[in-house]
């Protein structure tokens, strides 16, 4: 039902996009026959609205993995670079954070754990909406950042990096079997500033898949069984990553390929210092407004690798 839904959202979308574009060409078909310069601007702001319309739709049809559609779950790891890298973390987070909000996705921490000066250590974001993974999945890789240190009073230039891992979300129709036996739960105080819930009750869970040493994380929730069960479907999330990765690793010993762009790997730059520019190293797509970027205007980088994967 779900993908039926999903099918005529889109089939509509197709046939509104196509309806206005007649009527544009219309009105310009009119407007050079009684040569009224008036209707310029309305025309120009029309046809830039389509553009972007058909450009989003455009990207919709690269979307072909089979969980692309699907929600997704992301983590921020901070990486070398300390207190920076920590607090490299949190403007990522509201990189991404605002990302969704001009996609209209909504979102939810899950895990949030805060560095001890600044910044934050990790931090596992939930994110909902139509082809939530299949957009954000371009963003997993090592993130660098170059900058003049907040935190160096002698105000030098430093490099730091965080990590970005992407995953799908499951629906119920996908089947995974994790044995019960194979997984250790904790259970600890949530961490936090405080409230009804935080720091009073062991509410937080952590769950361990013995057989791959796979670790998740849930303290946000009210209690510790719903903790569990979000706990349960990171979880899922992380063992189907891990089994689409060594199906892809399979592919790339029988191609014959040492592929360079893998888990750990930098995939974008972004330099505050001494010239503003932000790079991704596997699309060559630059933008030298940094600012723009950091407030989640990342739609662009997404496009690009969307296109270059395509072509792979």
């Amino acid at each position: 039902m779900q993908r039926s839904k999903n099918l005529r959202e889109k089939l509509d979308s197709f046939n509104r996009l196509k309806s206005d574009c007649e009527d544009l060409l219309t009105l310009v078909e009119l407007a050079l026959e009684e040569k009224d310069e008036t209707v310029f601007d309305e025309v120009e702001i029309n046809f830039k609205d389509l553009k972007a319309r058909f450009e989003k739709i455009r990207l919709q049809t690269l979307l072909k993995g089979e969980y692309d559609r699907n929600d997704a779950i992301f983590t921020l790891h901070a990486g070398a670079g300390g207190t920076e890298a920590m607090d490299w973390v949190q403007m990522l987070l509201r990189m991404y954070t605002r990302w969704a909000e001009n996609n209209n996705y909504q979102t939810r921490i899950l895990d949030l754990l805060e560095g001890e000066e600044a910044g934050i250590k990790s931090v596992t974001v939930e994110v909902k909406g139509e082809n939530a993974y299949g957009f954000l999945k371009s963003e997993k890789g090592v993130h660098r950042l170059v900058r003049i240190s907040p935190f160096d009073a002698s105000g030098r230039r430093h490099t730091s990096f965080a990590s970005m891992e992407v995953m799908p979300v499951m629906d119920d129709s996908v089947e995974i079997n994790i044995d019960p036996d194979d997984i250790k739960m904790d259970v600890f105080r949530a961490s936090g500033a405080g409230g009804q819930h935080v720091n009073k009750t062991s509410s937080a869970v952590r769950l361990t898949h013995i057989p791959t040493g796979i670790v998740v994380t849930c303290q946000n929730e009210r209690s510790q069984h719903q903790n569990r069960e979000t706990a349960m479907k990171m979880l899922y999330a992380k063992l189907l990553e891990l089994k689409e990765r060594e199906k892809q690793q399979k592919l790339n010993e029988l191609k014959g390929e040492q592929m360079d762009i893998a888990w750990g790997s930098q995939i974008r730059s972004y330099i505050f210092c001494p010239y503003t520019l932000v790079k991704d190293h596997r699309t060559g797509y630059e933008e030298a407004n940094v600012q723009k970027v950091m407030d989640g205007e990342i739609d662009e980088f997404i496009s690009a690798y969307l296109k270059w994967s395509a072509r792979k």
